[in-house]
């Protein structure tokens, strides 16, 4: 119960951030993106910020084995930069710079009816499908 509750009290407080610092307004995210054109660097302020606040809780999880709730921790141990890595960033990137969304604004989007947020919720599960089916034959 205190995981689910932890989980969901994590995720209140990721996507109001996202509301207050206006990651979810895609139009705001395209300007930050628009780098030559009327760019809007505020977004990259909120980027370093988190970046920031993030450090040093990050560091101190990658020396434990165990998260504060008891549930093992699963941090990524590769540092392998291969072909599925890199394609897979380019696709988020493009499909980021046409929608001005990614996953976090899109679920936070959902309840306010932009028809664009459902649009690429529809988009990014079916490419997850894609790709489990894929995995899958492999």
């Amino acid at each position: 119960m205190m995981r689910k509750l932890s989980a969901f009290l994590a995720g209140l407080l990721f996507g109001i951030g996202l509301l207050l610092a206006g990651m979810a307004n895609p139009a705001k995210v395209l300007g930050f993106l628009d780098i030559v054109g009327t760019w809007d660097p505020s977004l990259a302020l909120v980027m370093f910020g988190a970046i920031a606040v993030a450090w040093a809780p990050f560091h101190w999880a990658m020396k434990q084995s165990t998260s504060w709730l008891g549930a093992p921790m699963q941090l990524p141990v590769s540092r392998e930069l291969d072909r599925r890595l890199i394609g897979g960033s380019l696709l988020f990137g493009v499909g980021w710079g046409i929608a001005g969304i990614c996953p976090g604004p899109a679920l936070v989007l959902l309840p306010t009816g932009h028809w664009q947020a459902w649009v690429f919720m529809i988009a990014m599960l079916t490419g997850m499908l894609i790709f489990r089916a894929r995995q899958a034959r492999r």
